[in-house]
């Protein structure tokens, strides 16, 4: 039972309005031609993954960084044009930005 049904079960009488049946579109990201740098450092002796190099807005850039946060459950900050990710995770972050159609370079290590 999804939430739609819940709803439906405690308001019997309410009628959606079109506005609420209506999906949220995909927001489509700037795909570039030159590769995204991975790297990997230490800060203050812990370990952060910082990819660099994104060529679109820095909108689209903040949506990619809060996804990447999302999916693998991390935290992270995006800065001046980087995002950092707490933790080593180039080589799932440079998967899933393949899978998106971008170009990745691993740096370091």
């Amino acid at each position: 039972m999804d939430l739609q049904d819940q709803l439906k079960n405690l308001f019997p009488d309410h009628q959606a309005s079109p506005e609420e049946n209506k999906p949220q579109a995909e927001h489509r990201l700037f795909v570039q031609k030159e590769p995204m740098v991975c790297k990997f450092e230490k800060r203050n002796g812990k370990p952060v993954t910082i990819i660099e190099g994104y060529e679109g807005s820095d909108e689209d850039f903040k949506i990619l960084s809060k996804e990447i946060k999302t999916k693998f459950g991390v935290g992270g900050s995006f800065r001046g044009g980087e995002m950092l990710i707490q933790g080593d995770y180039r080589d799932k972050i440079m998967k899933l930005l393949q899978d998106k159609g971008f170009k990745t370079k691993r740096v370091g290590g």
